[in-house]
């Protein structure tokens, strides 16, 4: 285990100052949670820290911790996931890697000691109390509806996927050594306490996981005790490390993290080969052919000069035209996200209510989880998505949220189709009204005839995307 170092690093003034706000404003808060909206729901995840105090001076910048003092809070916080539902869970049949890790971390490394197969709860125990050895529990919103409710409102509030691990650690004990991560991390300690140690990151806004060793890293800029009710965050690339303090039973914490491969070079990757396929059919010159032999080449320099030129001119494309078509990362989110949280008994979502017609006033339902694309491959059509299999309410979609399981495949190996309709792209403008618009009249719509959009609005109604009102 790396050495726990001698007395706490200064926090800063800014950032104790930041914590007696909290534990004031939080007092007074009339409600833990608010799922009125993803704002909300983000707003109380973060409060009393305002958010946009939050995205200009902590977001992507440097660590924020809350720490709270109300007890409304821990309870709450304590509701999301305790050691004692191990037991139950581990009966619904749960398998080492897949949904639960061991380790612990020993002279700076990071030790695994799983076994093969399904997880005997008495084992898992036994690893815990015998061998200090820390719980990973792997997307806990699998099977906890409140985590569920609050991933569910965070990946329509950031438009990324949102996972999240449950830690637990027994008292004197390292789960992993010192680490970043390429992710956002929002920390919520749960039960016990955790002591944390943040350190200056080495790869700042890293793109992936990494550890450093003890003698790289220096002091910790921050350290701290986690307690229930309390929340930490710090940005992808803070390399950190957490152990559970001698005289603390355990401790219990879920990381939830976002924003993984979401930065602008992930978003230009996906879209330039769009506006080069749209500009490539407008500009000869990109249709132009490249030297002989320039794919046998180990040395391209000469060709760079072309390149440049080229890309200017793709540039200059960008800036005068209106639609920049995303392909992959559009349909990797809608089709993995997880779906709306209505309740577990909630029925399935079928059609209902009142045939669409020409006089009618529409909205469009759930329009945090619909999407509309126009893709380099579709020639001259549109497309507005929603994930596959929508069982609304129960669990399509979620049991394997953030699994790294590849639902575009089925079982006999072929390719699926992403879930939605596709539409001229003529029908482009009149999906923007629907989607813009708290409500439209379908005669208002910005298409040709009435049988056009009628026929648009009565596709929308078949697959639940609006309702008539």
């Amino acid at each position: 285990m790396p050495k726990k170092g001698g007395k706490h690093a200064e926090m800063g003034k800014e950032m104790q100052a930041q914590c007696k706000r909290a534990k004031v404003e939080a007092a007074c808060s009339p409600s833990v949670m608010s799922f009125e909206s993803p704002d909300s729901l983000f707003g109380s995840l973060i409060s009393p820290i305002k958010q946009e105090i939050f995205f200009r001076e902590c977001w992507e910048q440097k660590p924020l911790l809350v720490q709270r003092n109300d007890p409304r809070q821990a309870a709450y916080y304590q509701s999301l996931f305790q050691l004692s539902d191990l037991k139950e869970l581990c009966s619904q049949g749960l398998y080492y890697g897949r949904d639960i890790n061991i380790c612990r971390c020993v002279n700076g490394k990071k030790k695994v000691l799983n076994k093969e197969g399904k997880v005997n709860y008495m084992q898992l125990k036994k690893n815990f109390d015998q061998k200090k050895a820390t719980i990973q529990f792997h997307q806990p919103q699998r099977f906890k509806e409140e985590l569920w409710k609050i991933q569910e409102k965070l990946e329509c509030y950031f438009g990324s996927l949102v996972g999240s691990n449950v830690y637990i650690t027994p008292q004197g004990s390292q789960g992993l050594p010192p680490h970043y991560d390429d992710v956002e991390v929002f920390i919520l300690q749960l039960e016990g306490e955790k002591h944390w140690r943040l350190y200056k990151p080495t790869v700042h806004l890293a793109r992936e996981y990494n550890v450093e060793s003890e003698d790289r890293i220096g002091n910790p800029t921050h350290e701290f005790l986690l307690r229930p009710g309390d929340l930490l965050y710090f940005p992808r690339g803070t390399i950190h490390q957490a152990d559970t303090p001698l005289g603390i039973s355990y401790s219990t914490h879920v990381t939830i993290s976002t924003y993984q491969n979401n930065s602008w070079g992930d978003f230009l990757l996906d879209a330039i080969p769009g506006l080069v396929f749209d500009t490539a059919k407008e500009d000869v010159v990109l249709r132009t052919s490249i030297p002989r032999q320039l794919l046998m080449q180990v040395d391209i320099a000469d060709s760079t000069k072309k390149l440049s030129s080229l890309l200017r001119r793709l540039a200059d494309r960008l800036d005068n035209t209106r639609e920049l078509r995303s392909s992959d990362m559009k349909k990797d989110f809608i089709m993995n996200r997880l779906p709306p949280c209505l309740g577990c008994d909630a029925d399935p979502l079928t059609p209902g209510g009142k045939l669409p017609k020409i006089d009618s006033k529409i909205k469009l339902q759930f329009r945090d989880h619909t999407v509309i694309t126009v893709e380099p491959d579709q020639e001259n059509s549109v497309s507005i998505m929603k994930p596959p299999s929508y069982a609304w309410g129960g669990s399509a979609g979620r049991d394997t949220h953030m699994m790294g399981t590849d639902d575009t495949t089925s079982e006999e190996g072929t390719a699926q189709q992403t879930h939605g309709l596709r539409f001229p792209l003529s029908y482009l403008d009149a999906l923007k009204q629907i989607w813009s618009s708290s409500t439209v009249h379908v005669k208002e719509l910005n298409l040709r005839s009435d049988e056009e959009k009628v026929n648009l609005a009565l596709s929308l109604w078949t697959e639940c995307l609006i309702e008539v009102i």
